[in-house]
């Protein structure tokens, strides 16, 4: 699994011209699930969320985490985190994990999460998504699960 974690002030998700998904302070987190991905990479993932140290303290360190203020999150699944861009000007997708199976992980890695911290958000999967945030920091990280 890969995800792009952005420590935000706000953000949104809207489609079709509804917002389906809102936070304040928090973590926006764009989550992709590989064919080759398991609950077992969930997990890891979800511990590595709610636990990195992304907030500041009252000294204005990142010091804190999620869990540490009871942030908010808003996750969005986005397969195009597996895009494989080695060869010619077409990025190949062939490693992202099949719909159904993207699906199913997204779902129980909100639930997980969800299961912690209490108020998260998401996008709708396989819909067009339109996403507005404003960083905080700006603080963007990217983790992959096959590096830790």
């Amino acid at each position: 699994m890969k995800a792009v974690v952005q420590r935000v002030k706000q953000a949104s998700v809207t489609v079709e011209g509804e917002v389906v998904g809102s936070i304040g302070k928090g973590l926006l987190v764009l989550l992709g699930v590989a064919e080759a991905d398991s609950t077992a990479d969930a997990d890891k993932l979800v511990e590595k969320i709610l636990n990195i140290r992304l907030m500041d303290d009252d000294e204005g360190r990142m010091n804190l985490s999620v869990m540490d203020i009871s942030a908010e999150m808003l996750v969005v699944s986005q397969f195009t985190l597996l895009a494989d861009t080695r060869k010619g000007r077409r990025p190949s997708y062939i490693g992202a994990a099949a719909p159904d199976k993207a699906n199913e992980l997204y779902e129980y890695f909100v639930d997980k999460i969800r299961s912690s911290l209490g108020r998260v958000e998401t996008g709708r999967f396989r819909a067009m998504m339109d996403v507005q945030l404003v960083n905080d920091g700006p603080v963007t990280i990217i983790l992959d699960t096959n590096e830790f």
